[in-house]
């Protein structure tokens, strides 16, 4: 950090397997993906490009390469797993991976319908060559899922060799964990906590008031997911209580 201030929350060092801060790259250009590295790197813990834009994205593996010249991880989003998938291209999914040095991978079922059971296939399949991060939930505003189904999947999941399991919201925040209006569905939440584990969950947050939510509840190390590249420095801030809505959360009264 810059100067000294007490009463700053420990935050977990890099590489951290809690709270961490996964960033949505929604189509960033060359030069904006290097200036988001070079003052987000210290704080950003993974990258995904969003849904499936990498199909779509000019210079993918030049774009690929500044993220992995600052060793930050980078994934395709799961709405990509799910249009090879659905064409019946899983194997052509994993040379693609292979092909473009993305080792973190996403399994989601978000816009096909998949049978869990198969779904923790894929996960199996896939931790054989990298990091999964399997999301739970709905682009369905209209599913609602039980809590008791939520906490089922998801621990179904990790068993399968998931290392996160994503609470689904969408780059929105208004679907899944939370209610169209973008609030957080509180009971769902909290129900989930009393059976899996915060450090294994990523909770999909893009608003402010859903990040500052998850750090009141589990505090400065809780992991955080679709985050806007324009707004990690806030939120690192806030994470540590140096940004107004958080500002009393660490002091000594």
């Amino acid at each position: 950090m810059n100067f000294n201030l007490s009463q700053i929350p420990d935050r977990t060092a890099k590489p951290r397997k809690s709270g961490i801060t996964m960033v949505m790259d929604k189509g960033l250009s060359i030069q904006e993906a290097k200036n988001l590295m070079s003052v987000g790197q210290p704080h950003i813990d993974v990258v995904k490009l969003g849904f499936g834009t990498a199909f779509v994205t000019p210079n993918l593996k030049e774009k690929l390469e500044v993220y992995r010249s600052y060793d930050m991880p980078v994934y395709f989003g799961g709405t990509l797993f799910e249009a090879f998938l659905i064409r019946n291209q899983f194997e052509d999914y994993i040379k693609v991976c292979k092909d473009f040095g993305v080792s973190y991978m996403e399994v989601s079922d978000g816009s096909i319908t998949i049978p869990h059971a198969e779904k923790c296939g894929y996960i199996e399949k896939l931790c054989k060559h990298g990091v999964v991060l399997s999301e739970v939930g709905s682009k369905d505003a209209a599913h609602i899922i039980p809590p008791y189904k939520w906490i089922e999947l998801m621990q179904a999941e990790l068993n399968a060799g998931s290392s996160y399991v994503i609470a689904e919201a969408r780059e929105a925040g208004n679907v899944g964990i939370y209610r169209g209006s973008g609030e957080v569905r509180e009971g769902l939440v909290q129900e989930i906590l009393t059976q899996i584990p915060a450090e294994n969950i990523l909770w999909e947050a893009p608003q402010k008031a859903q990040q500052l939510y998850f750090l009141e509840l589990i505090g400065c190390n809780v992991n955080l997911g679709n985050i806007a590249p324009s707004e990690v420095i806030a939120l690192e801030a806030m994470r540590i209580g140096l940004r107004g809505d958080t500002f009393e959360l660490y002091l000594n009264k």
